[in-house]
């Protein structure tokens, strides 16, 4: 059984940064891609960022792109999302997730397309 555990959130000024952490149980981390979504209240769970298995490849959200970066760790087990120029509407939960091994990059920004996922952390950006 993977579990995936999120730490980093908290609450933090608009135009502030916060470094979001997901440290992944199971020793096959490092044969997978991840994935970071967001929530917030009332919406639907959307893509943000995501990583493939070597750290190689990165894919973002146009609403993100050029804010967070994505990296991860395999000798730590732990996928990292860096959030700089925070905005309010940035607002909502993080959850990180494992991708499925039959999707590819393309398949990416789908839930659908992740398998294992972590319990959220929140991130409230205030104006």
């Amino acid at each position: 059984q993977v579990q995936l555990v999120e730490s980093g959130g908290g609450l933090v000024q608009a135009g502030g940064s916060l470094r979001l952490s997901c440290a992944a149980s199971g020793r096959t981390f490092s044969s997978y891609a991840m994935g970071w979504f967001r929530q917030a209240p009332g919406k639907e769970r959307e893509f943000v960022a995501a990583v493939n298995w070597s750290g190689g490849s990165t894919y973002y959200a146009d609403s993100v792109k050029g804010r967070f970066t994505i990296s991860r760790d395999n000798a730590k087990n732990t996928v990292y999302l860096q959030m700089n120029s925070l905005k309010p509407e940035d607002t909502a939960v993080y959850y990180c997730a494992r991708g499925r091994e039959k999707f590819g990059p393309a398949s990416r920004r789908f839930v659908d397309a992740y398998d294992y996922w972590g319990q959220g952390t929140q991130v409230t950006v205030s104006s």
